[in-house]
């Protein structure tokens, strides 16, 4: 059984990346045509689609924060993740939605 899934919102975001110390990979599980209208600085596109053939990619002790437009692909993302054992996983509250509402950093890939 998997535990319940952790939430991240954007301004912990910000402060977890700007953070030296706080090792983490983001992972944008968004579709291409969705990530090529922008994305997340530092994230890492991974469509959802693709997430379980690229599981080897991931170190089972890693903090990944997983986003997607508005919190949900990312969530199933997280409960998978979750049932492949991995245990430091974030779902950013609100997606890229809440990103940008709060006028944080947007990148054409």
């Amino acid at each position: 059984m998997f535990s319940r899934i952790q939430e991240i919102d954007s301004s912990e975001l910000v402060r977890w990346v700007e953070d030296e110390n706080h090792q983490l990979r983001i992972i944008d599980v968004r579709e291409m045509p969705e990530i090529a209208q922008g994305i997340m600085p530092k994230a890492e596109p991974l469509p959802l689609a693709i997430l379980p053939a690229r599981l080897s990619d991931f170190a089972a002790g890693e903090t990944l924060v997983i986003i997607c437009r508005s919190g949900a692909r990312s969530a199933q993302a997280c409960l998978f993740l979750q049932q492949q054992g991995f245990d430091n996983v974030y779902n950013l509250r609100g997606g890229m939605i809440a990103w940008a509402h709060n006028d944080l950093p947007i990148v054409r890939p």
